[in-house]
């Protein structure tokens, strides 16, 4: 047995809190009944549970993964000439899941997947300012001058970059290790803005993205997001997509 809002909040419907607010306002049944109780709890294999007259299947439960990719994998689900992509990674019997927004063959970091496909548009459209975060290793120390080129946005040859964040975290050996925030997701685009500026990018590094960073992940390994991770996943859902539950 599982507590109904748990259950919503685990099948990507809703956080938990707004499937409490749904619960209460008359919008979930359990086998054909409205339920308004809170603390409820049901029997996902067996109960019938419906959101909005549309059923929760067990089956079609959403999957998240986290991912601190290694150098050397496509951020691809196959390969036509055989090379390894992230999808190797994976644990086993799991559903379909897809990376969401792509890292380079040589980039490492945070790699996000998932079968939810409202979610995964929310990530990644710019509109939706979604921040990415990156450590980035660049050859030689630039100035602060053209780093605010940067912070200000600079034209690439697909148009105009919006502000980016960045600083200067450390030199090693003369070379400048940086930390940048950008809120778009064009192809290559960190290594195309510092190269516009004249610092080719030596290693690059995502540390996060949106709510959700690599904690202790080693290259390769994954997890699951933690339970506060998911809250405020399910709330940029809720908040931008049109196809998640409407507001009460």
């Amino acid at each position: 047995m599982e507590r109904l809002n748990k259950y919503l909040a685990r099948a990507g419907v809703a956080s938990r809190r707004r499937a409490d607010l749904l619960i209460q306002t008359g919008r979930v049944k359990v086998n054909g009944s409205i339920v308004k109780e809170l603390g409820v709890r049901i029997d996902p294999g067996n109960d019938l549970i419906e959101v909005d007259g549309r059923q929760v299947v067990e089956g079609n439960q959403f999957e998240y993964l986290i991912l601190n990719k290694p150098a050397g994998y496509l951020s691809t689900v196959r390969d036509p000439f055989g090379r390894p992509t992230v999808i190797d990674l994976l644990p086993p019997n799991l559903p379909r899941l897809y990376p969401v927004g792509r890292l380079d063959f040589d980039t490492t970091g945070l790699l996000f997947f998932t079968n939810d496909g409202d979610l995964a548009l929310v990530l990644t459209h710019p509109r939706h300012l979604v921040e990415k975060v990156y450590q980035v290793k660049v050859a030689g120390a630039p100035k602060d001058s053209e780093l605010k080129k940067l912070e200000r946005g600079i034209i690439l040859e697909d148009g105009p970059t919006a502000p980016a964040k960045i600083a200067i975290d450390r030199i090693e050996n003369g070379n400048a290790i940086l930390i940048m925030t950008i809120r778009e997701g064009r192809k290559r685009q960190v290594k195309r803005m510092l190269k516009a500026i004249g610092y080719p990018v030596l290693a690059l590094h995502r540390l996060a993205m949106g709510p959700l960073t690599l904690g202790n992940l080693k290259p390769g390994e994954c997890r699951r997001p933690s339970e506060s991770e998911l809250r405020e996943l399910l709330k940029l859902k809720e908040q931008f997509s049109p196809g998640s539950v409407k507001p009460v």
